[in-house]
């Protein structure tokens, strides 16, 4: 069994809400340097920088990033990552961890739980994190991702509805989706080779293509709850005081 596991931080320029998000300054630093350090701190035996834009190359070239050029018409990072994992040859059992270029202040810990997570079960293809929604607010938030889970805590559905959805009023316990993936690559190779399916096209989430497939996605709630990634101008002025305060 692979002991280590690599992190790899797929970050494109043309964000349709946000266009230059992974530069965008946050306490004198690019976005995407706060995002390589704390993927540093998780423990991976190596953190790759995958994108296809020079800008975002040269920040990362400037704090010591390893940086990939990837195909600029990738969709969603999955793809993107799995053009990584097939120039360096790795494994079909290579565990690689996606890690969002907008989530500046995604702690550590949860980089490396997600990848034992994985380790630990060697029927999934695929584990990622939720934490508790605790208001009507965020249940409600098209922005954030929701997640069903069956009884062995594997994924049966990804939403960006209030999801599930109570017939009798109120707001159902729910979780909220951790945009964090631990990856086989074996998994990783066939999600590059299948098309999107029409429910990833409807949500706009790449995870749904794994489900259609059949992959196991095995679930965990985080370890620490995570602060909200970077998704809109708002987002970003308040991570900026959050950045403030480090």
């Amino acid at each position: 069994m692979i002991e280590d596991f690599i992190v790899v931080i797929p970050a494109r320029f043309d964000s349709i809400r946000l266009p230059g998000k992974p530069l965008a300054d946050i306490g004198g630093r690019p976005m995407i340097e706060w995002v390589y350090y704390r993927a540093r701190q998780s423990g991976a035996d190596l953190v790759i920088i995958a994108t296809d834009d020079e800008r975002i190359a040269d920040a990362g070239r400037n704090v010591g990033a390893t940086v990939e050029f990837t195909a600029s018409h990738h969709k969603n990072g999955t793809d993107r990552i799995a053009e990584v994992a097939k120039r360096y040859e790795w494994s079909d059992d290579q565990i690689v961890v996606n890690v969002q270029g907008d989530e500046p202040l995604l702690p550590s810990a949860l980089i490396s739980q997600v990848a034992d997570l994985l380790r630990g079960d060697s029927n999934a293809a695929i584990a990622t994190l939720v934490t508790p929604i605790c208001s009507r607010d965020e249940w409600q938030d098209p922005n954030l991702v929701r997640v069903v889970v069956d009884r062995q805590d594997r994924a049966l559905y990804f939403s960006r509805a209030p999801i599930p959805w109570s017939r009798e009023g109120g707001t159902p316990p729910s979780l909220r989706h951790v945009g964090l993936y631990a990856y086989r690559v074996g998994a990783l190779k066939q999600l590059a080779l299948t098309p999107s399916c029409e429910l990833e096209r409807i949500e706009c989430l790449e995870q749904l293509r794994a489900l259609w497939l059949g992959m196991k996605i095995i679930v965990a709630e985080a370890c620490e709850v995570p602060p909200r990634g970077v998704d809109t101008a708002e987002d970003l002025d308040a991570v900026r005081l959050q950045c403030d305060s480090v």
